[in-house]
């Protein structure tokens, strides 16, 4: 099977200082991956390489199609989702307002129109404050409405970057759960950046360890979650 996005001596830069150094990985369809790795090791550069955010050289091929040097917004129109680290939702807008814009690049009104009510069976409580600026609501809520608008683009890949970041621990668990649900029920295609290391491996099917731009483990998440080095490095047993 040929994969959905597969990526080949991946380089990305911000002006003279190389961040990545030449990664290879792939996603296949309907799978979630895992991209973990300490501070600084280039996990979020990663997804905005892929974002067309970042200067970069090498091959990404999303659907057998290269985002390389393409616009951000022409990424999105082809499918692909990105949740950034810090949500950036729009603060001034209500909480309905932001999940409309997600679905700004599609032309089914209709359609569009159950996918919000879809995505408020999603996360009840944006719907009881969908009248509500962004900006009036919790850490946690605004982690919702940021997944919530990135579906509302019905992406062919989500990719979330840190999205346990500031949640306390009960909310984090509440906000995968539902996310696994989402993805069982629409066999959804996931590219995860996260700190927490056990979270992700509990939710992914398969990860890759970033090492200083560099590719050092992959394999399945069971596997990798079973690997002495990545347990004491980030799991603390």
């Amino acid at each position: 099977m040929t994969p959905l996005l597969e990526v080949e001596g991946l380089h990305a830069a911000y002006g003279q200082v190389e961040v990545l150094e030449g990664i290879d990985f792939e996603v296949e369809k309907g799978r979630k991956v895992a991209i973990l790795g300490p501070n600084g090791a280039g996990k979020t550069t990663t997804l905005r390489a892929l974002s067309g955010m970042v200067r970069t050289r090498g091959r990404a091929d999303f659907d057998g199609d290269s985002v390389i040097g393409k616009h951000t917004a022409d990424i999105a129109r082809r499918g692909v989702a990105h949740v950034p680290e810090g949500r950036g939702t729009f603060p001034s807008l209500t909480v309905d307002e932001n999940l409309r814009l997600g679905a700004y690049v599609r032309h089914d009104g209709s359609d569009v129109k159950e996918d919000l009510q879809r995505c408020y069976g999603w996360f009840p409580r944006l719907e009881e404050r969908a009248g509500q600026p962004a900006a009036s609501l919790s850490g946690g809520e605004q982690q919702m409405l940021a997944m919530g608008r990135a579906l509302m683009l019905r992406p062919r890949l989500l990719m979330l970057d840190e999205p346990s970041l500031g949640l306390a621990p009960i909310v984090t668990r509440e906000l995968f759960k539902v996310l696994g649900e989402i993805c069982d029920e629409q066999g959804m295609t996931v590219l995860l950046v996260e700190q927490n290391a056990g979270l992700a491996l509990d939710f992914a099917d398969h990860a890759y360890v970033l090492e200083s731009g560099r590719i050092g483990l992959s394999g399945p998440a069971e596997e990798i979650k079973g690997d002495d080095s990545v347990r004491r490095s980030y799991l603390g047993y």
